[in-house]
């Protein structure tokens, strides 16, 4: 396992629980981005920049990532392509993408999208709230002691 981080519009504080994550597992984390990110120095915490351009860095999780893999990413369309692949999609919120709940979110951002692009104000997401950290941590951890369970197995 791998954890893959879209990190350009990543928030501070997950980052941070990441970091944490990373160095008390000793799983690789990389993060992608297409402007630098300051990381703590570490073997296992990585950093990868990538071309500015839409979809860039998505586009090389998405090369990159591997069955069990885990992608932490708000982008629902890089979510969708993470669970194809067969890997697991976190998103900073703590919502765990599944195969079963991905293509409804997928139609309902399509058709925000659609109502953003006719000219309705659909506002953005609220700020990350503490319960959001804690359902991001809560199912962060239990990902990771399957996956150190799935190890000793």
């Amino acid at each position: 396992m791998k954890i893959w981080v879209d990190a350009d519009a990543c928030p501070v504080v997950i980052k941070e629980i990441l970091f944490k994550a990373a160095e008390r597992t000793k799983i690789t984390t990389t993060l992608v981005a297409n402007h630098h990110i300051r990381i703590p120095p570490s073997k296992v915490i990585q950093f990868m920049q990538v071309s500015s351009g839409f979809d860039v860095a998505d586009d090389e999780i998405v090369k990159r990532v591997a069955e069990n893999d885990l992608v932490i990413t708000a982008d629902i369309p890089l979510a969708d392509e993470v669970i194809t692949k067969l890997g697991i999609a976190l998103s900073p919120r703590g919502e765990l993408f599944t195969k079963e709940n991905i293509k409804p979110r997928l139609n309902i951002r399509d058709f925000m999208d659609t109502m953003r692009a006719s000219g309705v104000q659909t506002g953005g997401p609220p700020p990350l709230s503490q319960s959001d950290r804690q359902a991001f941590a809560n199912h962060l951890d239990t990902i990771l002691m399957r996956y150190q369970k799935s190890k000793i197995s």
